[in-house]
């Protein structure tokens, strides 16, 4: 039975919008299908390969939608806090609409994103590990230069501006003749996921939201009925670890989302290896959780019914030290196996 968009303000004409507008100011990222991955899957995957998008990732949508509205307002500058790909998307976006741009980061924040920050021109400041830290640290800064915050997920036209990924593989889906029977989306702070209910409101697409094992606030808020923190537990998927869901996501997704699918660390790593030796794309392990969570949904009973599972590949900004690392990995088990074999 079709659903109806979701509370908080939000519906789909919204991600419509934002996609009206982003069209010719991002990338319409590619759709890639592997025979290997539906094989496992037993579905056809369509995988949005948003690691393609300008700035390394999908957040360069909302990004650009909610930086676009500031400068039309006649703001000159923006601030921005998150572990990275949102802070990348919003420098750049404020450098094409030439905003000052000033992004604060954690102190563990990966090198390869803090330099991007940096190269598009944003000051980084660091602050702590944890997302209140860097909320704190945020919302000083505005108070000093009046510049707005541009959250990384509670913010309407971020969550608008990332559903129109999602929105784009709804509609390429049905022009290839293969409509989506679930769609399955990555969850850090829940903007992403929210915006790809948004996009498939009013249709039968089952939305899926992907968290690693420990860092679940998605699936403990939606399990109490109330967001629940979390102390985020260590993993590979650095932009998934949040310590709670948005507001303003949570209050679609607790209607919205038909289901939260937990992985663990060695499923994410076995989702990257997939995608880069299969597809020949690099994404990022927050990205891969999408289709280790799309796997684990196809192992699930009741799975055969999903024939079209549509992924997105939400990032590919990856430490090349981490590529290494999972890399060898695959390496060394094919090698303990071709020595058993022996």
């Amino acid at each position: 039975m079709p659903r109806t968009a979701a509370p908080a303000g939000l519906c789909r004409a919204d991600v419509e919008e934002a996609a009206h507008w982003l069209s010719g100011r991002v990338v319409r990222t590619p759709v890639l299908r592997s025979p290997v991955i539906d094989a496992l899957a037993g579905a056809r995957v369509l995988l949005k390969a948003e690691n393609l998008q300008d700035g390394g990732s999908y957040k360069m949508r909302g990004a650009l939608r909610s930086v676009g509205r500031l400068a039309t307002a006649g703001r000159d500058g923006v601030i921005a806090q998150s572990t990275g790909n949102h802070a990348v998307a919003v420098a750049l976006a404020a450098r094409q609409h030439g905003l000052a741009a000033t992004v604060v980061l954690p102190v563990d924040a990966a090198p390869t994103k803090v330099e991007r920050a940096r190269a598009a021109g944003a000051r980084v400041v660091f602050a702590g590990t944890s997302v209140d830290e860097r909320v704190a640290a945020a919302r000083g800064l505005s108070e000093q230069t009046g510049h707005p915050v541009i959250d990384a997920y509670d913010h309407p036209d971020v969550i608008a501006g990332q559903g129109s990924a999602s929105l784009e593989l709804i509609e390429e889906a049905e022009r290839i003749g293969t409509p989506l029977d679930a769609l399955v989306v990555p969850v850090g702070g829940g903007g992403g996921v929210a915006g790809a209910c948004l996009a498939a409101a009013n249709t039968d697409i089952e939305v899926y939201g992907v968290e690693p094992v420990g860092c679940d606030s998605l699936a403990r808020s939606l399990a109490a009925g109330e967001r629940v923190p979390v102390t985020p537990a260590p993993t590979i998927a650095d932009g998934l670890r949040p310590s709670c869901v948005g507001e303003l996501p949570f209050a679609i997704l607790r209607t919205a989302l038909r289901g939260v699918v937990r992985v663990d660390d060695d499923e994410i790593a076995a989702a990257f290896r997939l995608l880069l030796m299969e597809l020949k794309v690099l994404v990022e392990p927050s990205g891969a959780a999408g289709l280790a969570g799309a796997l684990r949904l196809a192992a699930e009973a009741g799975a055969a019914r999903r024939r079209t599972v549509g992924v997105v590949l939400t990032g590919g900004n990856v430490e090349a030290a981490l590529v290494a690392r999972l890399t060898v990995q695959r390496l060394a088990e094919l090698a303990t196996v071709e020595g058993a074999a022996a």
